[in-house]
């Protein structure tokens, strides 16, 4: 795996991405929510994302499952002009997922499943 810029200021990301599930309507339990909306999370990935979006030259290294929402965030980071070589997709894993929780205030909690810790 190969992670070169022509841009000596390049930024690299390591840690985890995954999937959030976010309740559609907040203030309500996760064991009350009846639907969720799914998005790319971590904040690793999601730091690498701004940097590219913000004309910076970034990419990102962790581990995902070699799966369909492994490869969906992989893809998210391509639309968003991070280089995703250092990616390694595991087979004998799955990508992690995170149900979020959000008070009405607009705070946040995370309860988090399947994550990949060895890197």
């Amino acid at each position: 795996m190969t992670i070169s810029s022509t841009n000596s200021r390049l930024v690299v990301s390591f840690g985890e991405m995954l999937i959030d599930f976010v309740p559609e309507i907040a203030g309500v339990s996760l064991a009350d929510t009846r639907t969720f909306v799914k998005a790319a999370g971590g904040a690793p990935a999601n730091v690498a994302c701004a940097i590219a979006r913000l004309d910076g030259t970034s990419a990102f290294m962790g581990k995902v499952g070699n799966d369909e929402f492994g490869k969906m965030l992989v893809d998210i980071l391509k639309q968003n002009g991070v280089n995703s070589d250092g990616v390694c997709f595991d087979d004998d894993a799955r990508t992690g997922l995170a149900f979020v929780t959000l008070t009405k205030g607009g705070e946040r909690g995370l309860c988090f499943t399947g994550i990949l810790v060895q890197i």
